[in-house]
């Protein structure tokens, strides 16, 4: 088994190496002086079964076609086998039309993967569950609760806790945690009553006096999660928390999270932190290295992927 490491989140790659006891595989990933970017693995791959770790994460773009070029010097190098291992699948929120003549970005990149050489893919909560499908070589979609269940338990042990999805289409993912905790469900459902007009949040479900936890796959701009914390409250929430898996954190959100009605966001290491993260006191990251190890091992022993969850 061989592992490479892209440029996107070392930090992550490097903890996976650690885990799961095999070394980063010596490679060359640089830019001509136009930008173009160069791969040359220096290391023998012949016949081997080779997962390449590399979040699409910002700078999406150079990202992803550093992932695309790497994946092609192993196919050339004659690899047995390439996992494209992405903790953090960029693209994923364009996974439909959202109008007339626009693009499902996420059907795009499965396909230049797939084009590219890569034979499976390993990825971690996928914005939408349908994105597995537009894949056409086997794909393993790992969730997250490994990781934020025993943090959950630790946290909040014997309070009085509701999970909260902040929209409809996070139901399934909180009422997954919600049973596992043996606590209850709450819904943020948010519209525009018209347009120009600021978002509603109203509350499904009964939150007074509890600890308010909500869940989702990815916080970008904060506005949704920091929206939804101040309609918790104002329904009678007692404090609100956050896990969120992927924490892009866009422009001005980490700001936003620290005036917000959030005692903490709670996010993974899918995406390498920014210096404003990690000075956040708001925000606290978990690893998911070693999820992602044991299935990077898993898969290379041609072993059960869902026992993991069990």
């Amino acid at each position: 088994m061989k592992l490479i490491a892209g440029n996107s989140n070392r930090s992550l790659a490097e903890a996976i190496s650690a885990h799961v006891g095999v070394p980063l595989t010596q490679a060359s990933l640089r830019r001509f002086s136009d930008m173009e970017i160069f791969v040359e693995i220096q290391e023998n791959v012949r016949g081997q079964d080779v997962f390449v770790l590399q979040s699409t994460s910002f700078p999406a773009n150079d990202n992803l076609m550093e992932l695309l070029v790497t994946i092609d010097a192993l196919r050339r190098g004659s690899a047995r086998r390439i996992t494209a291992v992405l903790p953090y699948f960029g693209y994923a929120r364009q996974d439909r039309k959202t109008g007339p003549r626009t693009p499902i970005s996420a059907k795009l990149v499965a396909n230049l993967i797939t084009s590219a050489g890569a034979d499976r893919v390993l990825t971690m909560e996928l914005h939408a569950g349908q994105i597995q499908g537009f894949f056409d070589i086997p794909l393993d979609n790992l969730i997250a609760s490994p990781v934020f269940i025993p943090d959950m338990k630790r946290r909040f042990k014997g309070k009085d806790l509701v999970m909260v999805s902040p929209d409809v289409g996070g139901v399934v993912r909180a009422r997954a945690m919600a049973k596992r905790l043996d606590a209850d469900l709450a819904i943020i459902d948010k519209r525009r009553e018209q347009a120009g007009t600021s978002e509603v949040m109203h509350v499904i479900g009964d939150v007074k006096d509890k600890i308010c936890v909500m869940v989702d796959d990815i916080v970008d701009s904060g506005g949704t999660l920091c929206n939804a914390a101040k309609a918790l409250k104002e329904h009678g929430g007692k404090e609100v928390y956050s896990y969120v898996v992927h924490g892009v954190l866009s422009g001005g959100a980490v700001a936003r999270i620290a005036d917000s009605e959030m005692e903490q966001l709670v996010i993974t290491d899918t995406i390498a932190a920014t210096p404003a993260v990690e000075a956040s006191s708001r925000i606290t990251r978990l690893t998911v290295a070693p999820l992602i190890g044991e299935a990077v091992r898993s898969i290379s022993e041609e072993r059960s992927i869902s026992a993991l969850f069990k």
